[in-house]
């Protein structure tokens, strides 16, 4: 653990990050939550308890508001709480009543009757993926499978063109992870090019989510705002795949990890719904919700945070610290356990929206790599996997695979 010199604060570095399960445990045995750093300068708490993080969701003074903390949030340089070096004005980043009105208008396109008919693209997609490994034996499963699913779906289904896809993945990858001068850069540029596409689909739309609420914006009526339109276009971009990467990418880690649950889901596809929810549990893709800021003083976990304190939940730790499961089985992967309970999505009014897609290209894309690829194995020792060093998600850089390579029919 890595602690500053003056006053014994926990540091979420990348030291911190690369061996966060036992990190976390260590800091639970001393309490439930606790300041930490994430940001150099910026005290921030750090909700680490199962019930406690339940409250600190819905606290009804942790707002998404930065009012509070801006004077302390520009002291440390952060400034993705900004419209335009940030995710921007989005149901992310708003309180009642606006993130009710804003989640309302994209909320139709995420049921999940409308995803589950996805499935047979996000399937076409998952084979083409492995198609293009089979020949290989050996591949960087976050490269060549992991990361360009997601980025596909979302590209489809935002109508997204194919010649920036590799644009925004690479700037929502800088955006997330890493630090505040390179995150501002990535955020203005996928402002930026949002900005534009959003001008595109005015003048040209198409059958696709980015035009249906750009006809929205369009109709004038004081729902969407232009500056609300380009957030919520860049929030769908980030969240609706960036997440997916790192669960696939969390879930390949666990299974090659242990083999036995891996051999149990290719003999038993049908556990792959309840599979996806104990690995979201396990090793969630979200390290840590995104700030919450006191509006007022108050007392959480015996802990007193003050009127513009910064408070996070390590979604990390909660999946290992619920106390229905026994605490011998919190740290055990089970992928036949049953009523799987988890916060990897998230809990009260902000739950995440695009939960049944993340779902579904998880139980798609888990499925697909264990069928086609029954001797799946890492190509380096676990302890030499890369991890995301800095910011909101955890997930591998890398992941090198190797496998029985299977010759193109062609």
């Amino acid at each position: 653990m890595t602690t500053t010199d003056h006053d014994d604060i926990t540091v979420l570095d990348a030291a911190f990050k690369a061996d966060a399960h036992d990190r976390y445990a260590e800091l639970r045995a001393r309490g439930p939550i606790h300041k930490v750093q994430i940001l150099r300068g910026l005290d921030t708490w750090v909700v680490l308890d199962h019930d406690l993080a339940k409250a600190a969701l819905t606290h009804p003074a942790l707002l998404k508001d930065a009012t509070p903390a801006a004077e302390a949030l520009e002291a440390v340089g952060f400034t993705a709480h900004r419209p335009e070096s940030g995710l921007g004005v989005n149901m992310l980043n708003a309180d009642p009543p606006d993130h009710t009105r804003l989640r309302g208008l994209v909320a139709a396109a995420f049921t999940r009757p409308r995803i589950e008919a996805l499935r047979p693209r996000v399937a076409e997609i998952a084979e083409g993926l492995a198609d293009a490994m089979a020949p290989l034996g050996t591949a960087d499963l976050v490269r060549s499978f992991t990361g360009p699913l997601p980025v596909q779906v979302i590209s489809e289904l935002l109508g997204v063109p194919q010649d920036g896809r590799d644009s925004f993945r690479a700037w929502t990858s800088q955006a997330l992870g890493s630090t505040s001068e390179r995150q501002r850069e990535a955020f203005v540029s996928l402002n930026g090019y949002l900005a534009e596409l959003v001008a595109e689909k005015q003048r040209s739309p198409g059958d696709d989510l980015l035009s249906a609420l750009t006809a929205v914006y369009d109709q004038r009526d004081g729902r969407l705002s232009k500056a609300e339109l380009v957030g919520t276009a860049n929030l769908l971009v980030v969240a609706g795949h960036d997440t997916t990467v790192n669960l696939l990418g969390n879930a390949m880690v666990a299974l090659l990890r242990h083999p036995e649950q891996a051999r149990r889901l290719r003999e038993r596809p049908e556990l792959l719904p309840g599979a996806v929810e104990e690995l979201l549990r396990f090793d969630p893709p979200v390290e840590f919700t995104p700030m919450r800021y006191a509006a007022e003083d108050i007392t959480l976990g015996g802990a007193r945070i003050p009127r513009g304190g910064a408070v996070v939940v390590a979604l990390t730790s909660v999946g290992r610290a619920d106390p229905a499961m026994a605490p011998a089985e919190r740290d055990v992967l089970d992928v036949r356990r049953p009523d799987v309970r988890h916060l990897s999505f998230g809990h009260g009014i902000h739950h995440c929206l695009g939960a049944p897609l993340a779902r579904l290209e998880a139980e798609v894309g888990i499925g697909t790599l264990l069928r086609r690829f029954p001797d799946l194995a890492t190509a380096v020792p676990p302890a030499d996997i890369p991890w995301i060093p800095v910011g909101l998600m955890r997930g591998p850089v890398a992941l090198p695979v190797t496998f029985t390579p299977v010759p193109t029919t062609a």
